[in-house]
């Protein structure tokens, strides 16, 4: 069994939200001058690899195993002519984050002729997920039997992974989900608590004080989202939906 923890949770999040962007380099990189463009990207290629794995194994969000990278990284378009550089600084283009398939730039900061080229990296990130077993169909709520443990590339797509089943179960498929799925955030989504139009209880609670009355449900109500509740005397007020018939509004 996975130990899933409060921990891996936010490590997921966070790697997914930012990518290992934490892998910059702060310095340029050292490329010997070679005569022949090819030769300066193979070289670039080459050191950006060192220095990749080299940042990983120093990472300590890394250490401490439950995540297993691996970092591909790609070569230069074969048809370009770099002229001669003693240093290459790799850098993080606008928009790009090292995580899945992702692109690594390269400049020439010391050289007769600066240049800018691009390398292509697929950094994967494996790591404990839930996958299901089968189909599940739109809607369907999930339950512990649907989804086995397994290690999966947490950079292959987006959204970030389930990794703890209190994140999933008892939650129902926002689309028709496959065998085989990882189970990511953008997959689930909570129950309904009630549908619009429900009568529901609302407690209204301040300082010291609490008053129920009855209201309609104006939307459907989610547990631990908002709810717009028409009370009896016509005011529209919002609320947070507590159950499957009670909205709470803090005054």
């Amino acid at each position: 069994m996975f130990n899933h923890t409060p921990w891996v949770r936010w490590l997921g999040s966070a790697l997914v939200a930012g990518g290992l962007a934490l892998l910059l380099p702060s310095a340029g990189a050292q490329v010997p001058a070679a005569p022949a463009g090819d030769s300066i990207g193979q070289e670039a290629a080459r050191l950006t690899q060192r220095w990749i794995d080299q940042e990983l194994a120093r990472s300590p969000a890394l250490q401490n195993g439950l995540l297993r990278m691996e970092v591909v990284v790609g070569s230069l378009d074969e048809r370009l002519r770099l002229a001669p550089c003693a240093r290459v600084e790799p850098y993080l283009p606008p928009g790009q984050r090292l995580w899945g398939k992702t692109r690594l730039g390269l400049r020439c900061v010391e050289g007769v002729t600066r240049w800018n080229v691009f390398l292509p990296v697929q950094v994967k990130a494996f790591g404990p997920a839930w996958v299901l077993k089968g189909g599940v169909p739109s809607g369907a709520p999930l339950v512990m039997d649907d989804a086995m443990e397994a290690e999966v590339d947490w950079a292959a797509e987006n959204a970030a992974i389930l990794s703890d089943p209190a994140q999933w179960v008892g939650s129902v498929a926002t689309r028709a989900l496959q065998p085989g799925q990882a189970l990511r955030q953008s997959m689930v989504k909570p129950p309904q608590a009630f549908a619009a139009g429900a009568q529901v209880r609302v407690v209204a609670q301040g300082p010291g004080f609490q008053v129920t009355a009855d209201g309609q449900a104006l939307g459907g109500g989610v547990i631990g989202q908002l709810v717009r509740v028409r009370m009896d005397n016509g005011r529209i007020m919002s609320g947070l939906v507590l159950d499957k018939n009670t909205v709470q509004i803090e005054i």
